[in-house]
């Protein structure tokens, strides 16, 4: 192997060895004080551990240098800055005045995404054509949900949330999304003109809610947005199976497994 290619290979993984960094810094953050803006920082850090991960899968692809170490640092970068980092985040912006209910709430939303990683990989194992379904919420989308509730509540005054019992709800709700069977669009086997006509509009309509809302604001409802995505495209389903029958029912299920 040349010095250029071997170059080439290590490229990928020093987007993924950087996710892993702001999710340890994010840890770091929150781990030693309670000042306002740590936790803010906590938060950007977590949102750029989603650009650094979803940037080293596409070096891969355009460098043709993917490989299976890759895809498993790529898992364990997850775990570090989706699964720990976030969980820690929540219990010391929130759950911790549940004492151990709100320990025990952070360990189920690392558990969860841990297993929603181990499962994503075993499918991904099984199929090597691409999906048009998500399985259950990425939890890269679940880390950055969280993240987004720091930095809506940081612009309005920041500091520990108060006594909100409703954090507990939103933690467990994503958990059960990422080890549920809720289908998420992928957008992987779109073509390329529909594909970038989406992401220009969603670009452009990011932009002008930014301007009006604020970034944390328009990251939140696009976050909230997608997330809702799953269930009311599940709910579709669901009824157009009851009123088309049994004979539809099978096809939704055959194209339900193709992941």
């Amino acid at each position: 192997m040349t010095k250029r290619r071997a170059a080439l290979f290590v490229l990928p993984n020093l987007f993924t060895v950087s996710s892993i960094f702001c999710g340890l810094y994010a840890i770091l953050q929150v781990a030693d004080g309670v000042a306002d803006d740590r936790f803010f920082k906590a938060a950007v850090a977590i949102l750029f551990a989603v650009i650094f991960d979803m940037a080293d899968g596409r070096v891969a692809r355009m460098t043709k240098t993917q490989s299976d170490f890759g895809v498993q640092l790529d898992s364990l970068a997850d775990a570090i800055s989706f699964g720990v980092a976030p969980a820690i985040l929540m219990y010391k912006w929130a759950l911790f005045q549940f004492d151990v209910w709100g320990m025990i709430v952070a360990f189920i939303y690392t558990s969860c995404g841990v297993i929603r990683l181990a499962r994503f990989n075993v499918m991904a194992n099984q199929s090597d054509a691409p999906s048009k379904y998500f399985l259950g919420a990425p939890i890269p989308l679940a880390a950055v949900s969280l993240a987004s509730l720091v930095m809506v509540q940081y612009r309005f005054g920041g500091g520990v949330l108060g006594n909100q019992p409703l954090i507990i709800a939103v933690v467990l709700a994503l958990s059960a999304l990422m080890v549920s069977n809720v289908h998420y669009r992928t957008f992987k086997t779109s073509k390329a003109k529909q594909t970038a006509f989406v992401v220009l509009a969603l670009g452009v309509l990011a932009v002008i809610a930014a301007v009006f809302t604020g970034f944390s604001l328009m990251l939140f409802m696009v976050i909230t947005a997608f997330l809702s995505s799953g269930p009311a495209e599940e709910l579709v389903r669901f009824i157009r199976r009851r009123r088309l029958g049994s004979a539809d029912d099978s096809e939704e299920v055959e194209e339900d497994n193709s992941f």
